[in-house]
């Protein structure tokens, strides 16, 4: 029996456009004189969500995926409560726990423990059952120095901590979880990710899940969502889904402005990643390398305020969002400082890592004291050929995602 069912839902909003330019006393009079007669031209409505319709069964967990402003906030809010479709309807059976951006769900004034027993109290618990969850909460959440603390006063990866471990342990039938995540550290979004199929396993909680992880989407998901501009694209098996996503967008993201990619709350505020260019062997820029050729990823950024002790992650993924490798700057105890309004431009080469042919994806993230504080998901995207370089020969379907070549002696 399904546990979500959304019919025909539409989202529309109003998008008011104000004249640019200083208006006198006259102007504004003679604008007034002639609103009557006139159409306002200075409004237009935008649909976020267009006729959506899909229903998710008890105990099940569904990705949802689609680029930025394809709708994928605006349905979990829907779902949420937080807002209200224009035209069609939901059924929620059950209890719903949520997961949005940083600074919902909990009351800023109050501390962490008060928050802790004001979400199990909405969700209809009472003092003695909150009370049995509580020590698994902080210990998950990890901010027992903080518990007394208004949560006002925390880091948006403190809050999203203790945000996940209230949503993920009190007794909830639904867990709606939007892209917050991305605001923790690695070893957090890990922890959260791994609770989350514990949860899913047992088939306790039906879970929708928003995120750019690509390959988490396939490893937690039973199937996935594509939103398109406000359209329900596909829905099926994830594996399929997300194939087709990263078809379709391949050759966008070489145009892509990452200065101007919207970040979830939290990211992007203190320094911002601008731009990625791959160089091949000889210096030149392209996004297809031969198969054997060394390679390069250089990474601009923008600093709102003066920065120190960074550190650069790169993730390169397959077409299929599987992980192939994640270095950090940090792992070679290497760090780097951005003054306020300069650009940072930090160059990686890979001298001797040997990808297979294929289609693959960088993911680019700014760290500091272990904390994401910018990431781009799915930034750029390359092509490794089957061209021969060097002495190299490529043998299709024997060597998995990475050439490695031993050295072979009798012993």
């Amino acid at each position: 029996m399904p546990t979500i069912e959304v019919e025909q839902v539409s989202k529309k909003y109003t998008i008011t456009h104000k004249k640019n330019g200083y208006l006198t006393l006259r102007d504004t009079i003679a604008e007034i004189a002639q609103k009557p007669f006139q159409k306002d031209k200075a409004k237009e409505d935008f649909w976020a969500l267009k006729n959506i319709s899909f229903s998710v069964e008890e105990g099940e967990a569904v990705g949802i995926i689609g680029s930025n402003g394809a709708g994928k906030s605006t349905l979990l809010k829907i779902l949420s409560q937080i807002t209200y479709p224009t035209t069609g309807k939901i059924i929620l059976k059950g209890k719903v726990s949520s997961l949005l951006e940083v600074g919902t769900g909990f009351n800023q004034e109050l501390t962490g423990r008060e928050n802790i027993f004001l979400n199990g109290a909405i969700l209809g618990m009472t003092k003695k059952e909150i009370s049995a969850k509580f020590d698994d909460i902080v210990e998950f959440a990890g901010i027992e120095k903080f518990l007394d603390t208004p949560v006002k006063h925390y880091s948006s990866g403190m809050y999203v901590r203790l945000a996940f471990a209230v949503a993920a342990h009190l007794e909830t039938d639904i867990l709606l979880v939007d892209e917050v995540l991305a605001v923790g550290d690695y070893e957090f979004q890990k922890k959260c990710l791994e609770k989350m199929c514990e949860v899913r396993k047992r088939g306790e909680i039906t879970i929708l899940f928003v995120s750019h992880n690509l390959g988490a989407i396939q490893s937690l998901c039973h199937k996935c969502i594509l939103l398109e501009n406000g359209n329900l694209k596909n829905i099926g098996e994830p594996k399929i889904i997300v194939r087709e996503y990263l078809n379709k967008n391949f050759n966008i993201a070489q145009s892509l402005n990452l200065r101007d990619i919207p970040r979830p709350e939290g990211l992007g505020e203190k320094i911002k990643i601008s731009n990625c260019t791959l160089f091949n062997q000889t210096q030149q820029k392209t996004q297809t390398f031969l198969f054997g050729e060394q390679f390069s990823v250089e990474i601009e950024a923008i600093a709102q305020s003066d920065q120190y002790k960074l550190s650069l992650g790169l993730r390169i993924e397959t077409n299929d969002g599987i992980m192939i490798t994640g270095p950090l700057s940090q792992d070679s105890n290497v760090f780097f400082e951005c003054r306020k309004d300069s650009h940072l431009r930090v160059r990686a080469t890979f001298q001797s890592f040997i990808l297979i042919p294929g289609y693959y994806w960088i993911t680019l993230s700014i760290r500091q004291q272990g904390t994401i504080i910018d990431q781009i998901v799915c930034a750029r995207n390359f092509t490794v050929s089957s061209g021969i370089y060097g002495n190299i020969k490529y043998h299709s379907g024997t060597w998995g995602y990475v050439y490695t070549s031993p050295l072979w002696q009798t012993v």
